[in-house]
């Protein structure tokens, strides 16, 4: 019996504004071309589109974030449209000028835990390495607006090896994720040496790039990159594509490509108003995404970054639409839903609650049509059962961040605020009944691994006792 291959797919017609359709498709398939052309004045910008009296404010006025859009991305703009989703992402408009309340510059407090110059190491096992502040278009929503787009910004090449040195010397970290700026943008022989430099660490499993580059740029995922790319595996990609209208012939055949070179590549969106902020758009994106072979994997709600206010939603818009996501579609076309904590928590999944009661053997769950079961659970479940094999796997170490893990295995039972503890002496000295000395009393028994291994001591010896030893 034959089997049947997949052929790649084959190039699509070109998608272009009738501004450029002179442009022979050689060069337009360039992305240095493309990069070399790319749009951010009033007087471009009036060639492909109609703008606002709003948007010429934005775009003449002093100290306003960049503003670059390629050709092939300015093709997606409605010309006559002002409330097109892809122009609301790239034109500023002089809404971006209005301040708001809690806007920060830096809101993820990235730059506060930076060990050294663009490298936040925030999650226990994996860094975000900054290797560039360039992009190839500019999101009017952009987290790191503070340095993005300012090529008085960018890394040298020195901190490139202080950010790879502390890699080094920090066996904890398994996973690094390149992003910037845009690491797509960087020259190819750059992001070779950084990726090939990060692969001879012999403790990172993982290597990922967040880019938005295939989708303002797909002719830069050409056969050169993928090939330079597979060289490195495992390797992973994130796109971030917001709107279903971004999905063209290119991306599609873009995604074939880096597919075909064995890169798992996953889609990042942020939830924008008048842009996503829909359940219908949202649903239609997701699908479309896994069609070219694309996992949702996150959906973000917007940072409370300078410039962006007019395009964040609440909350509960969020929730709602993964109400609408859930169950109406299949589980690895719904992304998870994040709040990237202001003040530098990281990211915060937030979900509607499924989990209507609970009691002792029994869970009240409900699904996405309101219908509500009850899951019965063991009673003779024995949790310490599984401890022979868990000793055989290496525990990773994550010093000062185990959270609510280190509670619920016993390490220890409660987490203080800083300052808890002289806020309730209430600058009282220290007296007979809490003095250093006796501190031991506040010890919860059998909490933490010197408790723990003080108890089992204990029970030796009394079991040595009682059989007469």
């Amino acid at each position: 019996m034959e089997t049947q291959t997949t052929q790649p797919m084959t190039e699509p017609v070109h998608t272009r504004a009738p501004y450029w359709q002179d442009v022979p498709d050689e060069k337009w398939m360039d992305w240095r071309w493309q990069m070399s052309h790319r749009l951010n004045t009033v007087a471009e910008l009036e060639k492909v589109i109609n703008l606002t009296d709003s948007e010429r404010e934005a775009l003449s006025a002093k100290g306003l974030f960049r503003v670059d859009i390629t050709p092939y991305f300015a093709s997606l703009i409605d010309p006559n449209d002002p409330h097109c989703p892809v122009r609301k992402q790239i034109i500023p408009t002089a809404r971006e000028m209005v301040p708001f309340q809690s806007m920060m510059e830096d809101s993820l407090a990235e730059d506060k835990h930076s060990p050294v110059p663009g490298l936040v190491h925030r999650y226990p096992d994996r860094v975000l390495m900054l290797v560039t502040t360039q992009c190839a278009s500019y999101c009017r929503y952009c987290t790191r607006s503070r340095i993005v787009g300012d090529p008085t910004q960018t890394f040298s090449r020195k901190e490139f090896d202080a950010q790879i040195e502390y890699i080094e010397r920090t066996p904890q970290i398994r996973d690094v994720l390149l992003s910037g700026g845009d690491p797509m943008v960087l020259a190819p022989k750059l992001l070779e040496m950084i990726l090939s430099r990060l692969r001879a660490i012999p403790h990172i499993e993982i290597i990922r790039i967040g880019s938005r580059v295939p989708v303002f740029l797909p002719m830069r995922v050409n056969q050169q990159f993928c090939d330079m790319v597979q060289k490195y595996h495992p390797l992973w990609i994130n796109i971030h594509v917001n709107h279903p209208k971004e999905i063209t012939p290119e991306l599609a055949a873009a995604m074939d490509r880096l597919t075909r070179a064995g890169v798992p590549v996953g889609n990042q969106s942020v939830l924008l108003a008048g842009v996503n902020d829909s359940v219908h758009i949202q649903r239609k994106l997701v699908h479309d995404l896994v069609k070219i072979r694309v996992r949702p994997y996150y959906l973000y709600q917007c940072d409370l970054v300078e410039g962006a206010g007019h395009l964040r939603t609440t909350v509960s818009k969020g929730i709602e639409i993964m109400e609408g996501l859930r169950g109406h579609t299949s589980g690895y076309a719904v992304p998870t839903y994040v709040v990237d904590a202001p003040g530098g928590g990281g990211k915060i999944p937030v979900a509607p609650n499924y989990v209507l009661a609970q009691a002792p053997g029994k869970v009240v769950l409900r699904n996405f049509e309101g219908f509500i079961t009850t899951y019965t659970e063991p009673i003779d479940y024995d949790p310490t059962e599984i401890q022979h094999q868990e000793a055989l796997i290496a525990h990773r170490p994550e010093p000062g961040q185990e959270g609510i893990v280190k509670l619920l295995e016993g390490e220890q039972m409660f987490i203080e605020p800083a300052g808890f503890a002289e806020t309730r002496a209430r600058g009282g000295a220290e007296h007979r009944l809490r003095s250093g000395e006796i501190a031991k009393k506040w010890q919860p028994l059998g909490v933490g691994a010197i408790e723990q291994e003080q108890m089992a001591l204990e029970d030796g010896e009394e079991q040595s006792v009682n059989s007469g030893q």
